[in-house]
């Protein structure tokens, strides 16, 4: 355990920087003082944030002597709004590339989950100098599975989330994101629609987004091979938002990857199987 008590609150942080001629507030927690930095990246769902989708993995890095920070993505949490009419991978990508220069930060690690993995894959190729090690989860790129068919069934129930943010459909959309859904309490459902409904101009501005460009999340496919940092790729077998397969798209195209496969698992690796990840992503930094 961490001797001063890691929390939200004081680990909170705000940055303005540039992004298409124009400023665009971006809120980070920046936890740990010193060290190497690792980078988390969030998903897509409503709700999400960095602080929301890692909170089971901040304290283990901080205290292996990493430093942490933790990007909400623009369009989340407390970060500016925004409409997305081109890739959001490359648009998240420029954003943690405004914040790290901001930050005088020139190498990092990155963790991303699901749009973050997306967002890690669109920053390595951008600035291949500035990432020591990626670790991707159920994400990295857009693009079809060659076995199920798409639009998966979890994505299919997040756009009914987006456009009908009711406690019922992020049941639906909660039952299939985690293996088991025993462990999702009352508390947590109420917890993440008041996060969901506190900006429903994000709400608003995804959904306006998917329908200017469907295509959110560019195919990195065709380039997977530039990539020269040693990356380990993590996925659930159970996985009904990026199927399995995308991971071995990933592993076929990274040239120094490695992959792990946990059974009974869903979308939320880092969350559903955390003290194994942990231990398993520690390792991976410390080669």
């Amino acid at each position: 355990m961490s001797a001063i008590s890691i929390t939200e609150e004081s680990t909170s942080r705000f940055i303005t920087i540039t992004e298409n001629g124009q400023p665009l507030q971006l809120h980070y927690n920046d936890v740990g003082q010193s060290g190497q930095v690792v980078v988390m990246l969030h998903g897509s769902g409503p709700g999400a944030s960095g602080w929301a989708n890692f909170h089971r993995n901040i304290e283990p890095l901080v205290d292996a002597g990493y430093r942490v920070i933790l990007l909400d993505c623009p369009g989340w949490s407390k970060s500016d709004t925004i409409v997305s009419t081109g890739s959001r991978s490359d648009l998240n990508a420029r954003c943690l590339k405004g914040v790290l220069d901001a930050l005088n930060i020139a190498k990092v690690h990155i963790i991303g989950n699901s749009m973050g993995g997306h967002s890690a894959v669109g920053f390595a190729l951008a600035n291949p100098e500035m990432v020591d090690k990626l670790i991707l989860m159920g994400g990295g790129t857009g693009g079809p599975s060659a076995i199920v068919p798409m639009p998966a069934e979890g994505i299919k129930l997040i756009g009914a989330l987006y456009r009908d943010p009711t406690v019922e459909n992020l049941k639906r959309m909660m039952n299939v994101f985690v293996y088991d859904s025993s462990s999702l309490t009352e508390e947590l459902y109420q917890q993440r629609l008041a996060n969901i409904l506190a900006r429903r101009d994000h709400l608003e501005n995804f959904v306006k987004s998917a329908q200017i460009n469907p295509k959110q999340f560019s195919d990195y496919g065709a380039r997977l091979h530039e990539i020269k940092a040693r990356t380990l790729i993590i996925w659930g077998r159970d996985d009904r938002f990026v199927p399995l397969d995308i991971g071995l798209r990933l592993l076929w195209g990274i040239p120094n990857s490695e992959f792990h496969v946990f059974s009974q698992c869903g979308h939320w690796a880092q969350w559903e199987h955390a003290e194994v990840f942990n231990n398993m992503v520690q390792d991976f930094l410390a080669r």
